[in-house]
């Protein structure tokens, strides 16, 4: 549900620009579009959008589609948008072995990133005990929508799509209605199309430095970005402190091994043609080894990324796809 928006709108030479910002998902979003006469609103196509996905995608919302097939309900058909966001997350499971696993949510609650409460203390046995209904070969979905469980406690938590998957419904709402010229953001993750009309250029997005500080907003890169979505996964702002040994949890869990992942990289930005592929990727990149992003990255079509890792204690080190370079604003 939006439980805040404010909407403004601005004259330009020839349309009107269309200004929606509020609270959805549990993050913030702004969205500018430019549309031909001041009777087209949107807003509440832009409600109905956020209500939908809560409905059948969010873990946070108890009786929603996917919170209840968690539980066990197995007469839940789910809806077209769980379907695709089900066989996006199936597809990119198969290509990253395994790395990126949206059934990881048992997992997740565990360490304390899910609605659930985290165990006080996690142990071997109990990571293994969860990691016997960890894995995406553990489920299917019949034409019908039902989704169908090797193991009853299986959990989904397709956070790392759902959220990427919303703009790209706004943006399809947007194309519906013959909207050229665009910007949406959700929580960070950006899908655009046309161009800022207001500058008269290609829109400019920015990515976060990962070294900022809390309340801090710095920035170590400019993008132009046209016709593609851009999502950014990363440790840095995601972790929670163990209360008995004071030890530092990362929000990024490999579910192969049960455990939060260590790893030097500090976040991967995507690029690619539909938020919800870069938002999984991102999320992919942050798991998987380097070199075999590296290995994905050259199979995929479309797909750009930068990676920024530490590299002793003050310095950074940053590797980005030639496509991505091309992006970069100067």
């Amino acid at each position: 549900m939006i439980f805040a928006c404010k909407t403004e709108q601005k004259q330009s030479a020839n349309s009107i620009l269309q200004y929606e910002e509020g609270q959805a998902l549990g993050t913030t979003f702004h969205i500018q579009y430019e549309v031909a006469h001041d009777s087209i609103r949107l807003d509440d196509e832009i409600q109905t959008v956020f209500e939908n996905m809560n409905r059948s995608m969010s873990t946070y919302i108890p009786t929603s589609d996917i919170s209840k097939i968690n539980k066990g309900d197995s007469t839940i058909a789910v809806d077209a948008n769980f379907k695709e966001v089900f066989f996006t997350a199936q597809r990119i499971w198969k290509e990253t072995n395994g790395l990126f696993d949206p059934t990881v949510g048992a997992l997740v609650n565990a360490w304390g990133f899910g609605p659930d409460k985290p165990l006080a203390r996690i142990e071997q046995e109990q990571v293994d005990s969860i990691l016997e209904f960890t894995g995406f070969d553990k489920v299917s979905i019949t034409e019908e929508g039902y989704i169908l469980k090797n193991h009853p406690y299986v959990y989904f938590d397709f956070n790392a799509l759902a959220k990427g998957f919303t703009l790209d419904l706004i943006g399809r709402m947007f194309d519906e209605h013959g909207i050229n010229n665009y910007i949406i953001e959700i929580g960070g993750e950006i899908l655009t199309k046309g161009k800022n009309v207001v500058k008269e250029k290609d829109w400019i997005v920015a990515v976060d430095d990962p070294t900022q500080q809390e309340g801090e907003r710095t920035l170590i890169a400019k993008i132009k970005l046209k016709n593609k979505a851009m999502a950014t996964s990363g440790n840095y702002r995601k972790f929670r402190l163990d209360s008995l040994t004071g030890e530092r949890f990362v929000h990024t869990i490999n579910p192969k091994t049960g455990y939060t992942q260590k790893s030097d990289v500090l976040s991967v930005t995507v690029i690619a043609s539909t938020c919800m592929e870069a938002d999984a990727y991102a999320t992919a990149f942050m798991a998987m080894p380097f070199e075999e992003s590296k290995a994905l990255l050259e199979k995929l079509n479309d797909v750009e990324a930068y990676f920024i890792s530490a590299a002793g204690k003050d310095s950074l080190k940053e590797y980005k796809t030639e496509g991505f370079k091309k992006l970069l604003v100067k």
